[in-house]
């Protein structure tokens, strides 16, 4: 018994007058994913037609068994006495060896009919994660200044999108699923493959946060291809293919951050900003330095600029640098600038200013006041207190 594949002129003809029966599934849209169908009498009768439509794999089920199937559309004249097509169309020979041998089940029902399989893309099926789920973002790095390497920032993510999949192992998805029922739609399926797909997307999730590829939380939507490669390459979808399923789209529609997550994100930026502050007050800081033990004729006004600006950092860069790194720049900055005074001023004995830093040289690394709080007398280079308006030597008077 098998299938005769008819005349296309055959379908307008008065040929069409000696079917016995013709035996077609009309409509099968992206709900339905095989349909059986049948006589009234449950018995197939000889030189009965049946209709493949596009899109569409037919089989005929004897008594327990399939003795022929094909994948192509056209009209087909069922003949007890020819031999099996054994799938025409799109399968080929590939299934040919699994046909011969296979039989539902060892059943000895005692009808016959054909099932008719949806072989389209089966489309529009959405996905989303129930929880969040981890996520490595580098497009948050965090500085480690023992190991001198960088972290990712951990968050927790909810993702949404879509996935299409085709039936491409009738025989596999009628033994493993679908068996002899009158009718399988794809809601019966729908929930077991979207758990299935959202495993293996964690997985590739996961991938995507790893130092190989670094992809920033917030962009994943963009990387549909690339996660479609890297399901692909681990066949991310083989338990579905044992079962006669392929998963053929996968796209990532949006991507949301978890509460936590978001004041994570916000705290990291807040954090970055105040350290950039404090990058460009240190910048300053140096270049004040450096200036000040260039000219000598101005080192004290340039000094005294430099503690202005130390003061305004114990303010404003103490309490910006305290977020996911610690930055010493300042601190070795001051150092310098008082290895370049001491080394520009005269030596002297150590004294101790009004701000009440210990110095050495002749100005405060702190405040840049002079060592000698005094006036000097115009005429004589007397020193006088600053309270007095006449000098204490000559009588000159003091400006």
């Amino acid at each position: 018994m098998g299938l005769i594949k008819a005349a296309t002129s055959a379908i307008g003809s008065t040929l069409k007058d000696q079917w016995k029966e013709a035996i077609r599934c009309e409509d099968m849209n992206n709900e339905i994913l095989m349909v059986k169908k049948t006589t009234p009498t449950g018995v197939i009768t000889n030189k009965s037609t049946i209709i493949v439509a596009p899109g569409q794999c037919a089989i005929i089920y004897d008594n327990g068994r399939v003795i022929d199937a094909t994948a192509e559309e056209g009209l087909y004249e069922f003949d007890t006495s020819s031999s099996p097509t054994f799938f025409a169309g799109e399968f080929g020979k590939t299934f040919k060896e699994m046909w011969q041998r296979f039989t539902y089940n060892g059943a000895t029902s005692k009808q016959q009919a054909v099932f008719f399989f949806n072989i389209k893309e089966i489309i529009d099926n959405k996905f989303g994660t129930a929880s969040p789920i981890p996520f490595q973002d580098w497009s948050h790095p965090i500085p480690n200044q023992m190991t001198n390497t960088l972290t990712p920032l951990r968050v927790q993510i909810k993702c949404f999108g879509k996935y299409t999949f085709k039936i491409t192992n009738p025989s596999l998805f009628m033994s493993e699923l679908a068996g002899t029922a009158d009718i399988y739609e794809t809601e019966q399926l729908k929930e077991q493959i979207r758990t299935e797909v959202m495993a293996a997307f964690q997985n590739v999730a996961n991938e995507l946060g790893t130092e190989k590829y670094k992809i920033p939380v917030l962009e994943m939507p963009s990387q549909t291809d690339e996660i479609k490669q890297m399901m692909d390459e681990d066949v991310f979808d083989a338990d579905l293919r044992k079962r006669g399923i392929t998963i053929l789209g996968f796209a990532v529609e949006s991507v949301t951050l978890d509460d936590e997550s978001k004041n994570k994100i916000d705290k990291y930026e807040l954090s970055s900003n105040a350290h950039m502050q404090q990058g460009k007050l240190v910048e300053a800081y140096a270049n004040a330095v450096e200036e000040a033990a260039q000219n000598s004729s101005g080192a004290m006004n340039g000094f005294m600029g430099i503690g202005m600006m130390n003061m305004a950092s114990n303010g404003i860069v103490g309490s910006a640098a305290v977020g996911p790194w610690q930055n010493n720049t300042a601190n070795s900055n001051i150092q310098q600038a008082q290895n370049i005074q001491n080394m520009e001023t005269m030596q002297g004995e150590s004294w101790k200013c009004e701000c009440g830093i210990v110095n050495d040289g002749k100005f405060c690394v702190n405040c840049g006041k002079p060592k000698n709080n005094k006036k000097e007398c115009p005429k004589c280079k007397t020193l006088n207190e600053l309270t007095d308006k006449f000098c204490s030597e000559c009588g000159e008077k003091l400006q």
